[in-house]
């Protein structure tokens, strides 16, 4: 599809079209339990409507001519401490990137990342991170993003490690 789209910054009232993209984005992923995706996409779109409003979370659309939001990438600028190598006190966190299937392959995901990129340069926020899909990977890393040596893990899965401790 050919449609021209323009790029624009995710207002309060486009909430629930980011929550929709969030939502298919999991579907996308292999999440598949509709009770749970409903729930989550309902939860969801109060938290980032207070968060674009406050502008803890920027997001950026690709907007049709008729208004419809092709395709979008979120921000969310959490609060970090200063370390050794970034005196900053904040980062970005690139997520809910997500592009409707008629609309890939024209690059949009790649800008609208972009977008989100060039805002942290401009307010002096050095450090930006994502959780990506191989589907996504290599936008990712044409734009710089690199593999690191962050670890996770669910508390629920906290092993005790008193086994060796006397």
């Amino acid at each position: 599809m050919n449609e021209p789209v323009t790029i624009r910054r995710a207002i309060p009232d486009d909430a629930p079209a980011i929550a929709r993209h969030r939502r298919l984005m999991f579907e996308t992923m292999g999440h598949t339990n509709p009770a749970l995706l409903d729930t989550m996409e309902a939860a969801f779109v109060p938290w980032v409507r207070e968060r674009l409003a406050s502008e803890i979370y920027l997001g950026w659309l690709a907007i049709t001519g008729a208004g419809f939001a092709a395709s979008g990438a979120g921000l969310w600028v959490r609060e970090y401490p200063p370390n050794p190598i970034d005196m900053g006190f904040r980062r970005g966190y690139v997520l809910n990137v997500y592009t409707y299937p008629a609309y890939r392959r024209r690059g949009l995901a790649r800008q609208l990342v972009k977008c989100a990129v060039v805002w942290c340069q401009e307010q002096n926020i050095n450090g930006v991170m994502l959780h990506y899909t191989e589907a996504g990977r290599q936008i990712y890393e044409s734009l710089g993003f690199r593999l690191g040596n962050e670890m996770f893990m669910w508390t629920k899965n906290l092993q005790s490690g008193d086994e060796h401790e006397t």
